[in-house]
């Protein structure tokens, strides 16, 4: 890898190549038992994974702005690749922000040089079976550290993994994070189910039969809410908000490229296209500090916009985009991902409320 390889910014002229190469074995993904290792280790070498982390540990430490703006590129490009990133960014950042200097020294030099996997078993704690009384992953306390039993529903690339971030609950309710590598006996995946989008992602369990955990490998807690400890990934809640955009910017640009033989797609491919760029706008101005909407808001309207895009891209299409294959049919599974990744309530209600004809 050369230094002119490496995207050291948004406009880098390398980060078209890079794209290119992404879209074009996006196909490749709806293949059973799929996995973007090539898309990754591609993304390795252009320094994708240093854009996330800071310059001590080989990071270029990008600001949140131009995090936003990588993003939407990439998720353009390969809305799969692009949401393995933001899992094996999670695990980095989690284990970045924490006092433990001897595990960040060993993990994150070749996390963020793409010689190593990690990804994060968090969303019991945060969105997924927390109805349930009893936590679906428990710690208990040892001489040593903590016995991990249960399960982590939704884990991407859980195969595929080296370090896995993984938070569990004691019976007091407080919560433990630690960086749990997955050839410790008793760590099991079972194969992922197939989803209707993004199944590459290999997104499944991770099951734990009584699995120890040292002190030396917490990254936070014990403590009540320990999500909230540290930080999370840089682009903070705009994150899922920009994918959505972005992959409503690739079948935008499809609707365009038919609209310019088709005078019957020019008006609605317009509509769409401005829709976008105001979308697009006020996701840049809150990536910069601006308070031009509330999180929840913008999430609302990127739902919204990528599920009218991507369905309009297979109504140009025809018949053509129903072919599994075809770029269009591909996007609208992928925009349905959005109804349930880390979808707040009121979104779900907000969108509800669209299909069902019901006005604020």
């Amino acid at each position: 890898m050369t230094s002119q390889t490496r995207i050291t910014r948004p406009d880098a002229p390398e980060f078209e190549a890079l794209c290119q190469q992404l879209a074009s074995r996006a196909a490749d993904l709806d293949q059973p038992g799929a996995w973007p290792a090539a898309q990754l280790d591609l993304c390795g070498k252009f320094g994708v994974f240093e854009w996330f982390l800071e310059p001590e540990w080989g990071g270029q430490d990008w600001s949140e702005a131009d995090l936003v703006r990588g993003y939407l590129r990439l998720s353009a490009a390969c809305l799969t690749t692009t949401f393995v990133i933001t899992q094996r960014t999670g695990a980095c950042r989690r284990i970045a922000v924490s006092e433990n200097r001897t595990l960040q020294q060993r993990l994150l030099p070749d996390l963020v040089g793409g010689k190593t996997f990690a990804t994060v078993g968090i969303s019991h704690l945060t969105t997924s079976r927390r109805h349930l009384k009893r936590p679906v992953l428990r710690a208990e306390p040892t001489e040593r550290g903590y016995l991990l039993e249960g399960f982590s529903p939704w884990v991407t690339g859980a195969p595929f993994a080296q370090t896995v971030v993984i938070g569990a609950t004691l019976e007091d309710g407080r919560q433990i994070l630690a960086a749990l590598p997955t050839d410790r006996p008793g760590v099991s995946t079972p194969e992922p189910p197939a989803l209707v989008g993004v199944s590459a992602s290999q997104t499944g369990q991770l099951r734990c039969d009584r699995v120890e955990v040292e002190h030396d490998l917490l990254l936070a807690g014990p403590m009540e809410n320990v999500m909230q400890s540290g930080a999370g990934a840089k682009t903070g809640g705009l994150q899922t908000s920009t994918l959505a955009i972005g992959l409503a910017k690739a079948a935008v640009d499809f609707l365009a490229q038919e609209a310019a033989n088709r005078p019957d797609l020019l008006a609605p491919a317009e509509a769409l296209q401005a829709d976008w760029q105001r979308t697009c706008d006020d996701l840049l101005a809150m990536a910069d500090g601006q308070e031009v909407c509330s999180n929840e808001n913008l999430r609302t309207r990127a739902n919204s916009l990528v599920l009218r895009c991507t369905q309009a891209a297979l109504s140009a299409a025809k018949g053509t985009g129903y072919v599994i294959g075809h770029p269009a049919g591909r996007w609208c599974r992928e925009a349905l991902f959005f109804l349930v990744w880390s979808c707040p309530q009121p979104v779900v209600s907000a969108h509800l409320c669209e299909l069902a004809g019901i006005s604020d």
